[in-house]
């Protein structure tokens, strides 16, 4: 989700963006929690371990899920925050990603009981724009996780294809899964989504973006999570 103000100061410079320290370390966090959240979500076994009530589940099996988990869901969750910040900054905004902190321990606590509600925190900007600026900046999270659906869906049909299971199947499941649920989700024409920013700028463009969005992201709620 993309914000509308923030102060921030210089810091270090990558591929012509500026990261202070701060935003560095909220980028880390945010990374590190959820793959942890998504950890503490899909293995039961690692809760049971949490609570003292051990398991079968051997370290390797955890730190496999924590892998994917960060390699998908985190990834997701962290280009689509870059995403906005790299078209705000094209619009001339100072703009930086702040963890939201609260939400990222109810993050890892809602793992830990077995029901996951993640939101990382936002990328906010500072700086005058247009309603199509605000709208290209807020559809641009959601295009960049479509399109992260298209890169795990090369190896994920390869996979599929070739019965080929373990970590590299799960990588491609989890990580066309994940983007199409975050795409879909970011869509919603509701509360500080971005698809209400979108449907705000242009009705068009958020239907072209939001449909196929919605309809996908169902499709990875319901049947990928079936599949072998």
């Amino acid at each position: 989700m993309a914000g509308r103000r923030q102060r921030t100061t210089a810091g270090r410079t990558v591929g012509g963006l500026t990261f202070s320290q701060r935003e560095v370390r909220d980028l880390l966090v945010a990374w590190l929690a959820l793959g942890l959240a998504f950890t503490l979500f899909l293995e039961r076994e690692f809760r049971r371990i949490v609570f003292l009530q051990f398991g079968g589940l051997s370290t390797s099996e955890i730190l496999s899920t924590f892998a994917v988990s960060l390699l998908t869901v985190g990834v997701g969750f962290l280009l689509h925050e870059l995403a906005h910040k790299i078209v705000a900054v094209r619009f001339g905004q100072i703009a930086a990603f702040q963890a939201d902190y609260q939400m990222l321990g109810f993050a890892v606590l809602g793992g830990l009981v077995g029901f996951l509600f993640a939101a990382p925190g936002a990328v906010v900007h500072r700086g005058r724009l247009t309603a199509k600026q605000h709208g290209l900046i807020a559809v641009a999270g959601p295009v960049t996780n479509l399109a992260l659906a298209v890169i795990f869906l090369v190896p994920f049909v390869a996979a599929l294809l070739s019965s080929t299971s373990g970590f590299l199947w799960e990588v491609a499941r989890m990580g066309l899964q994940i983007n199409l649920l975050l795409a879909g989700f970011n869509m919603l024409p509701f509360g500080p989504l971005d698809g209400r920013t979108v449907r705000e700028w242009s009705t068009p463009v958020f239907l072209v973006v939001a449909v196929p969005s919605i309809l996908l992201g169902i499709v990875g709620l319901l049947f990928l999570p079936q599949m072998p």
